[in-house]
């Protein structure tokens, strides 16, 4: 059951996942890592390497992965949360938690759009996104991290609002359309303002996702100079694909690929992003809660799609998920170095999948078995509820 998962007693931990078969490091430019031994004191990560090496001394916490792989915990880059662990859009409980048996450690907001009687006025609004923020800084439902507070910009706000938002904490803004603001002029200004406070920008791109939403095109898209294209395949229509390019090509922002999208508009993006050796732009969301309900697996489906039909190794779409989401996004997960939060799953290829090992499985379309997750060097499930069995089971010890 979900619920707000604390961070320990407040005594030192020191955690050590030992016999790592693959670890994926997240980061594009090296996404194997030689090692076999991760040491995490207290939330974050303080040696990787190979266990003959490491000082593993002191252990409070040992996992054996039993050579499974191990990767960063999954960024989904687009949700849309309401509440702590419930979504009025499918009247659903404990949806935050189900999607962390699908490998998922963070979320990010792109407007807590489905909240009933959302406000629409300045001062409701802002009050709103606050709220929200401040919420899920104190509330992490089974340890996930829900970055939120996405203000949905309307007409009649000024820079003063924006400035307003970033001092309370706001570091997002919902999805540029879902508003009253869809024409172009007045999305660039806003965004403008919001990016000189700190505060970072994703727009919806395509056709209306539900009725009172609009249709968002390239000239929108490319005048608002969102850091983010919020899914660019769609959500669930996507733009003709002479627009997709002319995005792509236009600007060098976030190219966001989600579950509740168009698949084929999905792998087109990516083709283009890969033609022009760009594909550090591309990040992965699901878009959920929706419509199409609730997607635990959406992002680990997303990594088996994108390498199965896309010609993608399967170590580089990991990277959408992780390190390229975290570093666009400024985070302190995603990637596995020291210094960076003890944020992993553990997972290897599903049982009697035809691949020869965990990427070989996914470059086949399969998905993985996950065997574990940890969230600030915690383990907080072990055999996803979820995946179909992982072939590997990792083994904890201590408490």
């Amino acid at each position: 059951m979900a619920h707000d998962a604390p961070a320990g007693d407040g005594k030192p931990t020191r955690l050590v996942i030992r016999n790592i078969g693959l670890l994926l490091s997240g980061a594009l430019e090296r996404p194997i890592l030689d090692a076999d031994t991760i040491v995490c004191d207290n939330d974050r990560i303080t040696a990787v390497g190979k266990f003959k090496d490491l000082d593993t001394e002191g252990a409070t916490t040992t996992v054996d992965a039993k050579g499974s792989a191990l990767a960063p915990g999954l960024i989904d880059s687009h949700v849309h949360p309401v509440a702590g662990d419930w979504t009025p859009r499918q009247s659903q409980l404990s949806w935050i938690d189900s999607t962390l048996h699908g490998g998922v450690t963070t979320m990010i907001s792109a407007g807590e759009v489905h909240t009933p009687g959302r406000p629409r006025d300045i001062v409701g609004l802002k009050a709103h996104a606050i709220t929200s923020q401040r919420m899920f800084s104190a509330f992490r439902p089974s340890g996930v991290k829900v970055h939120a507070g996405a203000p949905v910009i309307e007409h009649g706000m000024v820079e003063e609002d924006f400035k307003d938002l970033a001092a309370a904490g706001v570091k997002l803004l919902g999805e540029v359309g879902l508003g009253s603001v869809k024409d172009a002029d007045t999305a660039r200004q806003m965004v403008a303002w919001a990016r000189k406070y700190g505060i970072q920008s994703t727009i919806h791109t395509g056709g209306p996702s539900i009725p009172g939403s609009g249709l968002i095109d390239k000239d929108v898209v490319l005048a608002a100079d969102t850091d983010v294209i919020g899914h660019v395949n769609g959500g669930h229509t996507a733009l003709p694909d002479d627009q997709i390019r002319c995005i792509c090509e236009g600007c060098g922002r976030g190219l966001e690929l989600v579950h509740n999208g168009n698949e084929r508009a999905a792998l087109y993006t990516l083709r283009i992003a890969k033609e022009m050796d760009q594909l550090e732009r591309v990040i992965l969301g699901t878009d959920g809660p929706a419509g199409s309900g609730v997607q635990p697996l959406g992002i680990i489906r997303m990594i088996s799609l994108l390498s199965s039909l896309g010609d993608i190794p399967a170590e580089l779409a990991f990277c959408f998920a992780t390190g390229n989401t975290a570093r666009m996004r400024d985070l302190d997960c995603g990637l596995i170095e020291a210094g960076r939060a003890a944020d992993f799953v553990l997972l290897d290829k599903a049982q009697h999948s035809a691949g020869k090992n965990l990427l070989d499985s996914v470059q086949l379309g399969d998905i993985p078995g996950i065997g574990m997750t940890v969230i600030d060097g915690i383990v907080r499930t072990h055999r996803s509820r979820n995946t179909p069995p992982s072939s590997v089971m990792p083994e904890l010890f201590g408490h």
